[in-house]
């Protein structure tokens, strides 16, 4: 049970009344709301740091949001029971984690991107790194930030006595503010303007200066001399370290580019919606495009990922094709290839990508310039969105050419929503082709597309195709050839109505070949096994090169 009144521990001095303070008690009470207001805000930006850069180093933001919130969330409960035996020293025990606090929310970004980009390939007991040291970063944060409401509760019944319901009401109140206002501050102001690592930085050094001032200069006098220059040399140390650390921040970036992508990174651009990085593309050398730390173009093997995606659905009428996604312009290049096509409509959420898509000479060279092509009109908009709208335009083909369906903010793009809202703007005789992930390594997230579509009123015809070693990952991955990544691509091409599209092989479609039946009668009865009410695995085709 916890008890709510501990008693003193032996030699600790008993309550002697109000503080001797060097301003009015009332002056005194707002300057530490202020602190309060100040540290919750400091610590919920800790909290979102966390939690944003685990769902880019490490995927799944609604796991790592999870184990970030309840781990921070049991931790602050234990530093709230801890921080009892520190209430009868509560301004040096404040300065103090405070002090601490800052230094380790301050470089907890920092040193996660570090144990990622140069540890996270070590494979064997290390393989989860990265997760453990979000839980240690979780657990010593919640651990600090619970430790600081007792203690600021002692120092401001200190100031003038008070009954505790009145004093946590004015505490609390100013905690919930601080919290409202630096989570509004992350997203709007700090990523935005100073990025993930320059913002915890920032932060630290917030939250050491207004730890530090409100005990050195408020509560001085309930220091002693040497407890005043160990909390002010720490503080200092600290400061230190954080400004240290913001100086060399953009050279530590690179670094841990080079890292993660290797030496031939070209391009690093925070857009508003992602970071894109272009590795190789000029010399011969074969372009990679990263978002988000996501491979999503592999030099080596897009043209065999989009000659799949793309072929299968343009045998039929394509003389208007809606491409939702694909801003590098790689599936307007294949749609281009023919010569019925008169409108090709690009609905892509993120500006960046498609101005480097425009303007990158790699990428553009890639892309066969395609955005260069008058039948070709831009929008920039989230497709599921732009859907709602009510386009007035009718389809003939619809290419989903989006993020993983195994990427947590992807999901509502492959939910029966948004297959219905894409359903209307085809054409009777229109169809929908659906990249829906590797099926070999996530069959169950590729057969609940399938079920998806079959419950928006399509019918469908899985495919797929094999990559080169370099695999093609869904998930944060450190190179192109990481092992483990995902070798096979699956596709569903659909029509509106009961019967399935026929998969057309020859003519304009991909240069593919069918499997043996051997193949193709074992890779059916492994989807079968794993299909969550899924279509059967009909048709499987391998690309021939």
């Amino acid at each position: 049970m916890i008890d709510p009144h501990a008693p003193a521990p032996p030699g600790a001095p008993p309550w002697t009344g109000p503080a001797r303070l060097p301003v009015r008690p009332g002056t005194g009470r707002f300057l530490v709301l202020v602190c309060v207001f100040v540290c919750a805000a400091c610590g919920l930006v800790y909290e979102l740091e966390l939690v944003a850069f685990a769902s880019y180093l490490i995927g799944d933001s609604v796991t790592q949001a999870s184990v970030v919130l309840s781990v921070m969330v049991f931790a602050m409960g234990i530093g709230s029971l801890a921080a009892k035996r520190l209430r009868w020293h509560a301004a040096a025990g404040f300065g103090a984690i405070e002090t601490v606090l800052a230094l380790v929310g301050g470089c907890s970004a920092m040193a996660l991107y570090a144990v990622f980009a140069w540890t996270g390939g070590w494979g064997g007991m290390w393989a989860g790194g990265p997760r453990c040291l979000l839980v240690a970063f979780s657990l010593a944060i919640g651990l600090l930030v619970g430790a600081e409401v007792p203690l600021l509760m002692e120092l401001i019944q200190r100031i003038r006595r008070q009954d505790a319901g009145g004093a946590v009401a004015d505490l609390f109140a100013a905690d919930y503010v601080g919290a409202l206002v630096g989570g509004l501050a992350f997203p709007f102001l700090l990523l935005p303007f100073l990025g993930q690592l320059t913002g915890a930085l920032i932060t630290g050094t917030v939250n050491v200066v207004a730890g530090g001032a409100l005990v050195l200069g408020l509560f001085r006098r309930d220091l002693t001399r040497r407890a005043r220059w160990t909390l002010l040399i720490g503080g200092l140390a600290v400061l230190a370290v954080l400004a240290s650390a913001a100086a060399l921040t953009d050279a530590f970036e690179r670094a841990a580019r080079h890292a993660v992508y290797g030496k031939d990174v070209r391009v690093a651009l925070q857009t508003d919606v992602q970071e894109v990085v272009l590795t190789g593309g000029t010399h011969g050398r074969p372009l990679d495009l990263f978002l988000d730390g996501r491979l999503r173009v592999g030099g080596r093997d897009e043209r065999r990922y989009h000659e799949a995606l793309v072929h299968p659905a343009m045998t039929g009428p394509h003389a208007r094709v809606l491409i939702l996604g694909g801003g590098d312009g790689l599936a307007a290049r294949e749609v281009l290839e023919y010569g019925g096509v008169r409108r090709v409509d690009v609905v892509e959420l993120d500006p960046g990508l498609i101005g480097l898509a425009r303007s990158d000479p790699g990428l553009s060279a890639l892309n066969g310039h395609a955005y260069e092509d008058p039948r070709v009109r831009v929008t920039t908009a989230d497709a599921l969105t732009w859907l709602r709208q009510g386009p007035h335009t009718a389809y003939d083909v619809v290419i989903a050419d989006l993020p993983d369906p195994g990427i947590t903010a992807s999901t509502k793009l492959y939910a029966q929503e948004f297959y219905g809202l894409a359903r209307r703007v085809l054409a009777a005789d229109g169809r929908l082709v659906v990249h829906a992930g590797s099926v070999a390594a996530r069959p169950r997230a590729f057969w609940t597309v399938a079920s998806t579509l079959r419950a928006a009123g399509f019918a469908a015809s899985p495919y797929r195709v094999l990559g080169h070693d370099s695999g093609f990952p869904a998930g944060p991955d450190r190179a192109a050839g990481a092992p483990g990544a995902p070798h096979d691509w699956g596709f569903l091409l659909a029509a509106p109505g009961g019967s399935a599209p026929r998969l057309r092989l020859d003519g304009r479609g991909p240069r593919a070949r069918t499997l043996t039946q051997d193949e193709l009668t074992a890779d059916a009865r492994a989807a079968e096994r794993t299909r969550i009410g899924g279509l059967p695995a009909s048709t499987l085709v391998h690309p021939r090169y």
